[in-house]
């Protein structure tokens, strides 16, 4: 059975508690959880809305905006569109902020056990 915490050529673990303790897991902790927390309070208010608008303000979501076009179907439209745009807008921030942060910190850790 392998151990998960040494490397191929069985040279020591890491301390997995020191890393977590460390300031730069700190900062990468910090740089996920600034984007991931703020971001799900916003989609799911705004999930939360649309649910809310469809189920308690039926004239407004039947309302034709153009031809048979209405702000339900937009607003339901909006939902996938706002779904790929935050996985876009993550992917650009996890690759400017958290990965620095994160290939930093493995050199660190991978370094440590040389």
């Amino acid at each position: 059975m392998v151990n998960p915490q040494s490397t191929a050529d069985d040279t020591a673990p890491a301390d997995w508690e020191g890393v977590q303790d460390s300031p730069e897991f700190g900062r990468l902790r910090h740089a996920v959880r600034g984007f991931v927390f703020p971001m799900t309070v916003a989609f799911l208010v705004w999930y939360f809305l649309y649910v809310l608008l469809a189920d308690y303000a039926h004239g407004f979501m039947s309302t034709k905006v153009f031809g048979n076009i209405t702000w339900g179907l937009i607003l339901g439209l909006l939902q996938f569109v706002s779904t790929f745009l935050i996985a876009l807008w993550y992917s650009r921030y996890a690759n400017k902020r958290m990965d620095p942060l994160a290939d930093e910190l493995r050199a660190e850790i991978e370094g440590g056990q040389s």
